[in-house]
């Protein structure tokens, strides 16, 4: 039997998840061993780990693996990806001080799960009222917990023992700056919606002759029937490929040849002051990157000179038409993508360090949890 370190249980994220990615690749480059329980196909999560995954469910069916799922992790460190998982090792950890069984529990809180309520359709009426609920429980868990990870510095700075590890790329799992394809291409990686540009995307291309686009994530159910029946309209029919969900190092293949990083979000309430991942992955492949003007994204892209903001689809169909008549713009801030990515990847030593920690002071403690 082996023993594991770190369990790392999530009741809401895919095991194909970029952040989850790259969290277990560091602790494995620090040698601890992990183990990921999680959403999805077993075969799309970390390499470095071991995996085990359930069926993604919703309401009440959620609460309930979320509760459940910290009582089925084997190390003595747990790391919640998600806050109604929160809730259920916080439960876990107090139950098993008193059986002096002990447990330490790392919440991760990579977004304000509150504002972002505020851009799912679904969160409506009661809905929306349980959802606050389970952010509110799952913050308050998040403060209680032995470490609480943040992706950014406004997220619970009031937390007492806290670690920033922000949503920086791991290099080995990008492909780098490449060489530009023949023919113009743009790209985009991630979750697919309406408010993360996907209709933006898609009426930019269509009006930009002769640009191919490819749509690397889930499309949300919501959005999916209005983009299919886009996408397989004459003005796009064959200039978009959608692969869904693949796991990060697949997903960002898709970079190599690209001419431009599309990061159209618009400016709700959770991406207002947002600095999205995918900003950095861009950089980090050498894509220049056209954006709407989220406040920090032009903040970056103007000190870079990585990219430029535009304000509507018609504003960026106009833009992805000069680049295709060979407007020497897109070279400069091509050169200035390559010049910005080494200066946005890593940042995972805080994180790494404070978990080490805790795993050797619960096997201290008492009992270490062991995996079959």
């Amino acid at each position: 039997m082996t023993a594991v370190d770190v369990s790392i249980v999530t009741s809401g994220h895919d095991v194909a998840d970029a952040r989850l990615h790259r969290e277990v690749a560091a602790l494995a480059r620090a040698g601890l061993r992990v183990e990921v329980l999680g959403l999805g196909d077993a075969a799309a999560g970390p390499p470095e780990a071991t995996v085990r995954t359930w069926p993604r469910r919703g309401g009440v069916g959620r609460a309930r693996l979320a509760l459940a799922l910290p009582w089925r992790a084997a190390a003595p460190v747990v790391v919640t990806l998600d806050p109604d998982a929160a809730v259920g090792a916080h439960l876990l950890r107090a139950l098993r001080r008193l059986r002096r069984r002990p447990v330490r529990v790392v919440a991760d809180v990579h977004e304000d799960y509150r504002l972002l309520l505020r851009d799912r359709a679904w969160a409506r009426g009661r809905r929306r009222l349980a959802g606050d609920a389970w952010a509110w429980a799952g913050e308050r868990a998040a403060r209680r917990a032995d470490l609480t990870v943040v992706a950014d510095d406004p997220l619970l700075p009031d937390a007492p023992r806290r670690v920033v590890l922000r949503n920086l790329p791991d290099p080995a799992m990008l492909p780098g700056p490449s060489e530009p394809d023949a023919a113009p291409r743009a790209v985009y990686v991630g979750d697919l919606r309406r408010s993360r540009g996907l209709f933006a995307m898609l009426e930019a291309v269509a009006a930009a002759p002769g640009w191919r686009l490819d749509l690397v994530g889930p499309i949300a159910a919501d959005d999916r029937p209005e983009a299919e029946r886009r996408m397989a309209a004459a003005d796009l029919a064959g200039r978009v490929r959608w692969f869904d969900r693949l796991p990060p190092r697949r997903a960002w293949e898709h970079a190599r040849g690209a001419w431009v990083g599309l990061l159209l979000l618009e400016p709700t309430p959770a991406f207002r002051r947002a600095m999205p991942s995918k900003l950095y992955e861009y950089l980090a492949c050498g894509l220049p990157v056209l954006a709407t003007p989220l406040e920090r994204v032009a903040a970056l892209l103007d000190e870079t000179g990585a990219g430029v903001t535009v304000t509507s689809a018609e504003e960026a169909a106009g833009r992805l038409a000069r680049w295709a008549d060979g407007d020497a713009e897109l070279a400069r801030l091509r050169t200035a993508a390559r010049a910005a990515g080494d200066a946005f990847t890593g940042g995972a030593d805080a994180f790494v360090a404070a978990c080490a920690a805790l795993v050797a002071d619960a096997r201290r403690g008492g009992r270490i949890p062991r995996s079959g």
